[in-house]
């Protein structure tokens, strides 16, 4: 019985070895889209509106700076944007793009103050809107909570989605990674933080479930009759689907030295912008500056943000609509699992449909926001930041 058993998982190993040899060709963020707006590696993408009247408020996209911001447009049938389009939102979505050498002394005030206010400046004058919705995701979520409270005039809504406001958990292994590493070392070593080294510590924080069982299932899920051509499709399929998720799973920016160092050292294991004594170039978060509607999404099985790392927002903020939800996802599940494209998307849509009226200028300008328009938003907050990040690549450059 044994060894039947035996021989039967070789033939499935060397069935899925085949497959795996000759991959089938893919893509992932397929979704039509143009970018309008660059700065440095930063690109702004601006999605193609999939109804005729978009409700009036946009929603910018804030992804981590860790992976790529794709997970949520992997494949048409499992894409948080294409969903958000569908319930007639107008999406934008920073692209990070990838730090090289010369970006090493880029800061999180760098990236909070100047690419991400930049942004939301361009979109603002292509919509002709006072304020828009950011929707903030993991790290990124994070560093719409930053912006949020630095810049609550230019926020309508902040939507955060398995994003850390309170750093000191014991409940995740990252957080106890992350209190014990010596950060200067690594980054007095690197300048900037190998992708590749950043993505084998997160693979390590799971190492069977990230490393092994993942594909002992991909081999247990493709047994077929060599003439069952049916069977043969659904393989195909489902090997397409495997080999995006492991597209993006390592597909890891290398990241700014100066800003890994000061957001493991500030957030991790100082703890500072739940206490309001985070310092971004001489302006400190305050969270009780954060009075928009804020909704703060959590995935009840999330092994790298715990929800007791999420759940403070809510009483951090100053904010009088304030609304929680947590799905039985885990922290990758709750943008690509079933219950993302049935549950999470049009619950989030639901609660921003109520929140996005006109606020500020007028309701002639709001079509437009369709459209290219072939101005720049405001010089003055467009040059944010831009002559230091200059200084700081010709001091690296030299």
């Amino acid at each position: 019985m044994n060894e039947l058993k035996l021989n039967k998982d070789f033939d499935k190993f060397k069935q899925g070895m085949e497959l795996m040899m000759k991959p089938p060709e893919f893509s992932v963020a397929t979704t039509p889209s143009q970018i309008i707006y660059t700065e440095d590696k930063m690109k702004l993408i601006h999605y193609i509106p999939a109804v005729a009247k978009t409700h009036p408020v946009p929603i910018l996209i804030v992804y981590a700076l860790v992976n790529r911001y794709y997970i949520l447009d992997l494949q048409p049938d499992k894409s948080v944007i294409k969903k958000l389009l569908e319930e007639g939102f107008d999406v934008y979505v920073i692209d990070w793009g990838y730090p090289s050498g010369a970006d090493r002394y880029l800061t999180l005030d760098d990236y909070v103050n100047g690419y991400l206010h930049n942004s939301v400046e361009k979109i603002k004058e292509r919509c002709g809107l006072d304020k828009i919705t950011l929707l903030g995701v993991c790290q990124g979520g994070t560093f719409s909570i930053m912006y949020s409270a630095l810049h609550p005039e230019n926020v309508q809504n902040l939507v955060t989605l398995v994003a850390p406001v309170n750093f000191d958990s014991n409940k995740g292994i990252l957080n106890l990674w992350a209190k014990s590493l010596d950060v200067d070392k690594i980054v007095d070593y690197y300048g900037i933080v190998p992708g590749d080294f950043l993505n084998s510590a997160f693979l390590l924080l799971d190492p069977f479930r990230l490393m092994i069982d993942k594909y002992v299932g991909m081999f247990e899920r493709i047994e077929c009759n060599p003439d069952d051509q049916t069977c043969a499709l659904r393989n195909e399929d489902y090997l397409k689907n495997f080999l995006r998720m492991e597209k993006w799973i390592f597909d890891s920016p290398d990241q700014a030295g100066e800003t890994f160092r000061q957001f493991m050292k500030d957030c991790y294991q100082k703890n500072l912008l739940i206490k309001n004594e985070l310092n971004l170039n001489g302006k400190i978060v305050n969270l009780k500056n954060i009075n928009m509607p804020v909704l703060n999404v959590m995935a009840e099985f999330d092994h790298l943000v715990p929800n007791d790392a999420s759940i403070p927002l809510s009483d951090a903020i100053s904010s009088s609509d304030k609304d929680t939800m947590v799905f039985p996802t885990g922290h990758i599940g709750i943008f690509v699992g079933s219950k993302s494209q049935k549950e999470v998307c049009p619950k989030i849509a639901a609660w921003l449909k109520l929140r996005s009226d006109l606020n500020g200028k007028g309701d002639e300008k709001i079509g437009s926001g369709n459209e290219e328009k072939p101005e720049l938003a405001k010089e003055k907050t467009l040059q944010h930041n831009r002559k230091n990040r200059k200084s700081k690549l010709t001091k690296n450059e030299t």
